[in-house]
């Protein structure tokens, strides 16, 4: 590649700009993930969670047409991003917050932020393939810049949860829809239903992924104070 070529750097801008609008969803996962370590682990959380997303973006966009022809993959990714958006709403046990270190969370929200990107980058790497057209050194290098933009969003995202926890129930609903979107557009789903009826339920599916995060995440609220004594709650209350 000439990198005084204009044509160069065009692409590497291309595919910083695709993938600052394609993160939105990364963005949320980290946020998410990192929103209960303390305030020196977030910004490593963020950091290496932004870096973890590039990275398996750039793997993800060598091996995209293979992978995307898989049938069940996107579904069997659907529901893995179904478990982790409800595991990161569900209520968290006095125990286990008093058990688990800031190197065992800070690990727990890493490998959050990995599966949900290995499931959620399977779409998106296509139009940052169709920009690079194989060539690793756009991948690498416009990827790359988009680091500390990620980062950014992951910060911006997280201060808002803090300030607004209500947020935190958005973000487990917007990875529900993209679960139901993604299962229905899995290859052998597609095939199974016919495509023109696969594209039909998109919708209807990602309301029903969202709808079915939030329902378990409020059972698992609902049954966690049935079952914590009287004592437990005027205890976390004071």
């Amino acid at each position: 590649m000439d990198f005084n070529d204009t044509a160069f750097w065009l692409a590497i801008g291309q595919i910083i700009w695709i993938n600052i609008l394609l993160s939105g969803d990364n963005a949320v996962v980290i946020a998410m993930a990192c929103r209960s370590l303390s305030d020196r682990a977030r910004l490593w959380g963020m950091i290496l969670g932004a870096g973890v997303a590039v990275v398996l973006r750039i793997i993800f966009t060598g091996i995209v047409t293979t992978l995307m022809n898989v049938p069940y993959l996107k579904a069997a990714g659907a529901i893995a991003l179904l478990y982790i958006a409800i595991d990161l709403i569900k209520p968290k046990s006095h125990d286990e917050d008093d058990q688990v270190n800031a190197a065992d969370t800070l690990l727990k929200a890493m490998m959050t932020i990995a599966i949900a990107d290995v499931v959620m980058s399977l779409d998106n790497v296509v139009a940052i393939a169709a920009v690079a057209k194989g060539s690793w050194v756009l991948l690498v290098i416009g990827l790359g810049i988009s680091i500390p933009m990620i980062v950014a969003g992951s910060a911006i995202i997280m201060a808002m949860l803090d300030r607004f926890p209500v947020l935190v129930w958005a973000g487990a609903a917007l990875l529900g829809w993209i679960a139901g979107e993604l299962f229905v557009s899995d290859v052998g789903i597609a095939g199974q239903l016919g495509t023109a009826t696969a594209h039909a339920y998109e919708k209807p599916a990602a309301i029903a992924g969202a709808v079915f995060v939030l329902a378990v995440g409020a059972l698992l609220r609902f049954v966690r104070r049935r079952e914590t004594p009287v004592t437990d709650q005027h205890q976390s209350q004071s």
